[in-house]
């Protein structure tokens, strides 16, 4: 099948390549946008991309760029991205940096990771299967109160305490270890169904968000990223649900100087918070075309800043 990285032609536009910059995937998954960044620079420019999936470390995607000598990846998620790039001695150097969040097709696809309730398998979800609970290890141990406010917060799940009840009754009689056993609980326990939406679209992708503490790499990322930039380097960042694109887009309004609250008046131009990012042009969505090619790219929305 053939991989089709969202909004690829929107991504190179904003992060305005240069041959000899310096730039930054921190999502390689299965390295389309990385190809994409790698077609545009010249022989003097530089990639390096990481990966919070080892399984994305040593694809065969990852092997087709292991001789270009532009290129390194990195296994790593989000909040070591400052460590890694002192490692590599480019922070405040990068001209571009790349953040396409939220778990990838390559997740979703193999039942073996448990992302999808439209396959059977282990209910697994970690990005990072070496580490951490899975969250049927997760399922097996969480207060019914801390069940409720995950999958009210990360999933806007309204029937949240229906579902947390169901888990633990469930839990009683038999651990709950697959996909099915948890769509099927679901499914059984919501008592209203979406149009075009199955039941436990929002409680899975509540609980993927808590087992990998996605928000809160979200925001480490961000503050870690405008570091590495240089004056003049971007940010483009491609969320895929409204949690995501909130945080980006808080973010890119506070550190262009937006939060600024004076209080009271007159105030003085010396006491003006000044921003480190400017503002840049509103949310850039997937256009008919690409969405009737890859549907996945449908909830995308890409935002960009530039370091001042």
């Amino acid at each position: 099948m053939e991989h089709l990285p969202v909004m690829l032609a929107e991504v190179l536009d904003q992060l305005a390549i240069k041959e000899d910059g310096l730039y930054v995937d921190c999502t390689f998954g299965r390295g389309g946008h990385s190809r994409g960044i790698l077609a545009c620079l010249g022989e003097a420019g530089r990639l390096l991309a990481l990966d919070r999936d080892p399984g994305a470390i040593h694809s065969v995607y990852a092997r087709q760029l292991q001789d270009d000598k532009r290129f390194t990846l990195i296994h790593g998620c989000f909040s070591e991205l400052k460590t890694i790039a002192s490692d590599a001695q480019i922070i405040g150097k990068v001209d571009g940096l790349l953040l396409d969040i939220g778990v990838s097709s390559p997740q979703l696809d193999d039942p073996e990771r448990g992302f999808s309730f439209l396959h059977d398998g282990p209910l697994d979800m970690r990005m990072d299967c070496s580490s951490g609970l899975s969250a049927a290890q997760w399922l097996a141990q969480v207060a019914e109160q801390e069940l409720v406010e995950v999958l009210f917060t990360y999933g806007e799940e309204r029937f949240a305490r229906r579902i947390a009840r169901a888990v633990l009754d469930q839990r009683k009689l038999s651990p709950i270890t697959t996909t099915r056993q948890l769509a099927k609980l679901i499914e059984d326990a919501v008592p209203v169904r979406e149009k075009h939406k199955h039941p436990a679209t929002r409680a899975f992708q509540a609980i993927r968000i808590k087992i990998n503490n996605e928000l809160e790499e979200l925001k480490t990322v961000l503050e870690q990223a405008v570091e590495l930039l240089k004056p003049g380097g971007r940010l483009v960042v491609i969320s895929f649900h409204s949690l995501e694109d909130r945080i980006v887009k808080r973010f890119f309004r506070d550190e262009s100087g937006a939060k600024y609250n004076p209080g009271k008046f007159p105030v003085k131009e010396a006491d003006i918070a000044q921003g480190v990012l400017k503002k840049m042009r509103i949310a850039v969505k997937a256009g008919a075309e690409e969405v009737s090619r890859n549907p996945r790219a449908r909830s995308a929305v890409l935002r960009v800043s530039e370091k001042i």
